[in-house]
């Protein structure tokens, strides 16, 4: 038997929590996209979550220079609303996802749309068949890394990252990444409940270690930090799920839907309080990185 080896959360840590079922997570996400990542809000919206999550697509899409390109690459699709958007709406040729889980895979799979491309697959072991013109990571660095591990082990493993993508891309190409990274606060100051109920195996960056990581690889274009974003996505999250609580739990059951609710409200605190924040990061790739000289 083959043992996994991975450098973050393993494969079964990153499945259990999908273990809900792709309905469950349909009746309290938005409408339009079904996107389990923070929304991009704008009072113009009237607290329509779906056009709030177009419109975080949107940024995206302009954010990695996307119209009419030929491939591009998301590392953790989720359930395929990137990669529908981007071929629907910015005309890219041809979209791939990556997952760990097999129950996106398959509601992805059901769209039968040949522009998309969806691997049960892990950054880790990806090997393209040929070059991206951008590649994505909508919140799922965050499951990149083990908990406990060195500064310094946390940084190799996100250049690790960061030099896949190098060479996976074309001269110029764009990343465009949004995470969760530590604000004000350590490890040791969030709540053990969702690292061991929510996200087993995984832990946050600091936004420090994304931009060592990536140095001489990647210059940084654009940076924002949008915190308050991730709350009001999240309320809207909780507040759909208590309407629909009676299907939630006939789905899913009642612990699980206590567990989620309990979730909810202690990610809207962490993001209320500043102890966590939400990075979208535009990056373009350095064609020529120069080498460290060796002292």
């Amino acid at each position: 038997m083959s043992v996994e080896i991975l450098p973050g959360a393993s494969t079964a840590a990153i499945r259990s929590h999908y273990d809900a079922g792709n309905d469950f997570y349909a009746l309290w996400l938005d409408d339009r996209t079904m996107s389990y990542t923070a929304a991009l809000h704008d009072e113009i919206d009237g607290g329509d979550l779906g056009r709030a999550q177009e419109r975080k697509l949107d940024f995206h899409a302009q954010a990695a220079a996307v119209q009419g390109v030929e491939r591009i690459l998301d590392i953790g699709c989720g359930w395929g609303n990137l990669l529908s958007h981007m071929v629907d709406r910015h005309g890219v040729g041809r979209a791939v996802g990556l997952t760990l889980s097999a129950t996106q895979a398959a509601w992805i799979a059901k769209r039968a749309d040949p522009r998309l491309e969806t691997r049960v697959e892990h950054w880790f072991e990806h090997v393209p068949e040929s070059p991206y013109d951008a590649i994505f990571s909508i919140e799922s660095i965050e499951a990149f890394v083990k908990p406990g591990l060195s500064r310094a082990a946390k940084v190799r493993t996100y250049r690790d990252l960061f030099e896949r993508c190098h060479a996976w891309t074309k001269p110029s190409g764009r990343l465009s990444f949004q995470f969760i990274a530590y604000g004000n606060a350590f490890p040791e100051d969030l709540d053990a409940f969702i690292s061991s109920e929510i996200f087993p195996e995984s832990d946050l960056p600091a936004l420090s270690e994304i931009v060592e990581a990536s140095e001489r690889l990647f210059e940084i274009v654009s940076l924002r930090n949008d915190r308050d974003h991730y709350a009001t996505t999240l309320r809207a999250w909780l507040a759909r799920l208590k309407a629909r609580r009676t299907e939630a739990v006939a789905l899913a059951g009642e612990d699980v839907v206590k567990r989620y609710e309990q979730y909810l409200r202690l990610c809207v605190y962490m993001f209320v309080s500043g102890g966590c924040d939400l990075h979208r990061v535009a990056f373009r790739r350095i064609d020529r990185p120069r080498a460290k000289k060796e002292s």
